[in-house]
Parts: structure tokens; C-alpha cells; sequence
């Protein structure tokens, strides 16, 4: 093979010396095919082989370590986000006595156990319309409270503001008819079944022209109870739309 690649070099050099001598731009062109010739006949011999495909390139070049992309979260992890001009949110009840409810707006908590802000009875709060700033929170205990502070609260609520509600061990002992017909000027269309012990969530509105379709409620069952005389947690997810007047 040696001397093949040699009797090539030789070959090479016999035929540059001739153009050399014939002049011109054929000189230039003799050495460049002569040196192409060289190189593609030595490939040849020595049979190596030029496979430089591109996908290999790639493959080679992506991380060996790539994991899986997360997953998207959305605020108050909603398993979706919200439309413009919306607002995200999610309620959840208490859990018995023991775990009180949660609210959250556009990833903002309102009102947990963690912030101890939240209380037996009616949890509230309450959320600018227009641009979903907090205006302030409450809860009343509707089993050894009074529901007249609970009254005031709800009478001075101002037009436009939203209203989040959640219930926490009992809701109804001292709920009377005063009181409900109030919240159920909010939109609410479920808060004259509530009773005892039972379960209720709900987002409304002052100034709501129809009833809201954010409202959840649970009868308080020994027959269906998931707690040891309280029922399951409920948990609501939704979208609410910005006032825009």
C-alpha cells in the first residue's frame, strides 16, 4: 500500500512539473484536480470511511441528562390559567374542627390555619372588583358567636367587591333569616339549606344582577360523613370576571 501511495506522489509531482512548464492559468488548474486526485485515490486505498452524517452530529450534541419539563403551575394552582380579565382563585372548606379553610386569589392566600386569620363559622373575604386588591377579612362563629356583627359586616360591603366565602366546623346555628337573605343577595343560591355541621363554600358579588355559579354545599350525614360528624372538604377552582364599569 506504501508504495502505491508513493508511485501516486510521484505520479503528482511529474504532472505539476508539466503544467509548470505549460503555463498559464492551466497550472493552476492541473494542481488543484491533481491534488484532489491524490487525496480521493489515497482514501481509497486506505478505505476510510467518511460517514459525517449530520443526525449523528446532533445526536451527539444533545444533553445525555435532559429529564422531563415540569409542569406548568397556574396561580392558586388552578389545573388551568384563567383568561384575560379574570381573576384566578380557589376556596376550600375546613376539614372538621381541625384544618381550617383556605382562599386564594390570583396566587395571593387570603386565609388559612398557616396565616391564622380563619375561625369556626363563616369565613370572609372580601376583594376589590376592578383590580383584585384585598379589602380586608373576617370569620364569625355562628355556633357560640352572635350573627349580629356578622349582619353589620355584610351590610356595608360597597358595590363591586367581591365576596369569598368558606365554612369552617359549624355555620348555621346562629344563621337566621336576616342574615341569610343577605348573602343570598350576593348571589348566593344554596345558603338557605345550609344546617348544621355542614360543608358550603362560595364566591359572590355586591351588585350581582344573577346568581353565581361558584357555590358548593355538603349535607352534614352520618350516612355519607367522611369525618366522625362532619363531611368531606369541598374545593372550588374558577375564574372570576373583572368589573370593568
Amino acid at each position: 500500500m506504501q508504495s502505491s501511495l508513493l508511485r501516486l506522489k510521484l505520479l503528482a509531482v511529474d504532472t505539476v512539473a508539466e503544467m509548470f512548464r505549460a503555463g498559464g492559468i492551466l497550472k493552476l488548474a492541473a494542481i488543484v484536480f491533481t491534488s484532489l486526485l491524490a487525496v480521493f485515490l489515497a482514501f481509497q486505498l486506505l478505505e476510510i470511511n467518511l460517514d459525517f452524517k449530520l443526525t449523528n452530529v446532533f445526536l451527539k450534541s444533545k444533553p445525555e441528562n435532559s429529564g422531563p419539563t415540569k409542569p406548568m403551575r397556574y396561580k392558586c394552582g388552578l389545573s388551568r390559567p384563567c383568561p384575560l380579565g379574570h381573576f384566578s382563585f380557589k376556596v376550600a372548606s375546613g376539614a372538621a374542627s381541625v384544618v381550617g379553610p383556605r382562599i386564594c386569589l390570583e396566587d395571593k392566600l387570603l386565609m388559612s390555619g398557616v396565616k391564622n386569620n380563619v375561625g369556626r363559622g363563616i369565613n370572609i373575604a372580601l376583594v376589590n372588583g376592578r383590580t383584585g386588591e384585598p379589602i380586608k377579612t373576617e370569620f364569625f362563629d355562628m355556633w357560640a358567636g352572635d350573627v349580629a356583627p356578622l349582619i353589620k359586616f355584610l351590610k356595608e360591603i360597597e358595590d363591586g367587591t367581591v365576596v369569598m366565602m368558606a365554612s369552617f366546623d359549624d355555620t348555621s346555628t346562629k344563621l337566621n333569616d336576616e342574615a341569610r337573605k343577605l348573602i343570598t343577595d350576593l348571589g348566593s343560591s344554596l345558603i338557605t339549606n345550609v344546617g348544621f355541621r355542614d360543608n358550603w363554600i362560595f364566591v359572590g358579588g355586591k351588585g350581582i344582577k344573577t346568581k353565581s355559579p361558584f357555590e358548593h354545599h355538603i349535607k352534614n350525614s352520618a350516612d355519607t360523613n367522611k369525618f366522625d360528624g362532619w363531611p368531606e372538604v369541598l374545593e372550588m377552582e374558577g375564574c372570576i370576571p373583572q368589573r370593568q364599569d
